[in-house]
C-alpha cells in the first residue's frame, strides 16, 4: 500500500466538512421554510400529532365562520321583524286612542274612521315591508307552517366521537294544529293563508274578541286570502254604540298585549343572537390562538436561527475550502513519489 493511499484512507477532513455543510444546509432550508410559511408544523411529517389537531381545529374554525355568517343574516332578519312589530304596536296604540276618542258624543265618528282606515292600511304596509332577503317572520303566507319554529344556526358543536352538530336558535311556532286557535298562538302580525281564517295573526284573529267577550267577531284587518265569513273589521260610523266601542277597545287592548309578547320574544332572540355572535367570534379567536401555539413558528427565534445557520454555512464553506486545499497540496506532494 502506498503512502498516498494510507493518507486518503485516514484523512476524513474533506468528508467531514461536506457532512457538516450538508447538515447546515438542511437545517437552513427548514428554518427558511418556517420563516416563509410562518409555521413550525406545516405537514404531517413535521409533527403528526400537532398536524392532526391543527387540521381538525381549522375545519372547526371554518365551520364557526359559516355560523357567524348565518348569525349575521339571522340578526338582520330578526331585527327587521322586531322593528315591524314595534311599529305595529305604535300604530295599534293610535287606533285604540281613536276608538277611545269616539266615546265623546260631539266627535265625528266618520272622520275618526277615516283616520283609523289609514292606520289599518299602514299596518298591512308595515307587515309586508318587514322582510329581509325575501324572508318575512311576521306575515304568514301560503306554504308556511305556523307550528314550525323559525330556526337559525347558532353554534358548531364537535362531539367526543368526532361528529359535528349545529346548535339552533328558535323563535317558537304555534302549538295548535287543528280546531279553534287561541290568542296565544297568534305568533304573527298578519295571517294571509288561504287555508284558514287568519287565526295565527294578531290583527286577523277573532280569538281576541272572543276572549274579551265581544258581541261580534272583531278583527283589526281582514286576512287577504283566508275565510273571513262572520268577521267584522273594527271601524266606526255614526251609529256605533258605546257598547260596541267597549268591545272594540277591549279587543284591541288584548291584541296589544299579544303584540307586546311577540315583541318581547323577538327582542330576547335579538339579544341571544348578539351574544352568540360575540361568543362565536371569541371562540374562533381562541381556537386560532390555540392552533398557533401548536404549529406557528417563533419568528424572532427563526430569524435568529437563519442568521446563525447562514454564518455557520459560510464557515462550513471555508472549512471545506481549507480541506480541499490541504487535500490538493498533499496529492501534489505524492504525485512525484
Amino acid at each position: 500500500m502506498s503512502i498516498f493511499s494510507t493518507f486518503i484512507r485516514v484523512s476524513p477532513s474533506v468528508n467531514t466538512a461536506l457532512e457538516v455543510l450538508r447538515n447546515t444546509q438542511s437545517n437552513l432550508n427548514v428554518a427558511q421554510r418556517q420563516m416563509s410559511s410562518g409555521l413550525r408544523v406545516q405537514t404531517a411529517k413535521d409533527d403528526a400529532t400537532y398536524w392532526t389537531i391543527s387540521t381538525l381545529t381549522r375545519t372547526d374554525i371554518s365551520g364557526i365562520s359559516s355560523v357567524q355568517d348565518a348569525l349575521g343574516l339571522a340578526a338582520a332578519t330578526v331585527s327587521t321583524a322586531s322593528e315591524g312589530v314595534t311599529s305595529a304596536i305604535d300604530i295599534v296604540t293610535k287606533i285604540r286612542s281613536k276608538l277611545v276618542s269616539a266615546y265623546e258624543d260631539s266627535v265625528d265618528k266618520t272622520k275618526l274612521n277615516d283616520e283609523i282606515s289609514q292606520l289599518k292600511e299602514q299596518l298591512r304596509s308595515v307587515g309586508q315591508s318587514a322582510s329581509f332577503n325575501g324572508v318575512n317572520w311576521i306575515v304568514l303566507q301560503d306554504g308556511d307552517d305556523p307550528t314550525e319554529p323559525h330556526r337559525i344556526p347558532g353554534s358548531l358543536i364537535r362531539h367526543t366521537d368526532g361528529t359535528i352538530a349545529i346548535g339552533m336558535l328558535d323563535y317558537e311556532g304555534a302549538t295548535s294544529t287543528s280546531g279553534t286557535i287561541p290568542s296565544t298562538d297568534a305568533r304573527y302580525l298578519i295571517d294571509d293563508q288561504s287555508s284558514g281564517s287568519g287565526g295565527y295573526g294578531v290583527l286577523t284573529s277573532t280569538a281576541f274578541a272572543t276572549e274579551a267577550g265581544a258581541a261580534q267577531n272583531y278583527v283589526l284587518i281582514g286576512s287577504k286570502n283566508g275565510d273571513t265569513t262572520g268577521q267584522v273589521e273594527i271601524s266606526l260610523d255614526a251609529t256605533t254604540t258605546k257598547g260596541a266601542l267597549t268591545d272594540m277597545v277591549n279587543t284591541v287592548t288584548a291584541m296589544l298585549h299579544q303584540l307586546s309578547t311577540i315583541g318581547s320574544a323577538f327582542g330576547s332572540l335579538e339579544t341571544r343572537v348578539s351574544l352568540q355572535s360575540q361568543f362565536a367570534t371569541n371562540l374562533s379567536d381562541s381556537l386560532t390562538s390555540g392552533v398557533g401555539k401548536l404549529v406557528d413558528a417563533d419568528m424572532e427565534q427563526q430569524s435568529s436561527r437563519v442568521l446563525a445557520l447562514q454564518t455557520q454555512q459560510q464557515l462550513g464553506l471555508q472549512s471545506l475550502s481549507i480541506a480541499n486545499a490541504s487535500y490538493n497540496t498533499v496529492t501534489q506532494l505524492f504525485q512525484n513519489l
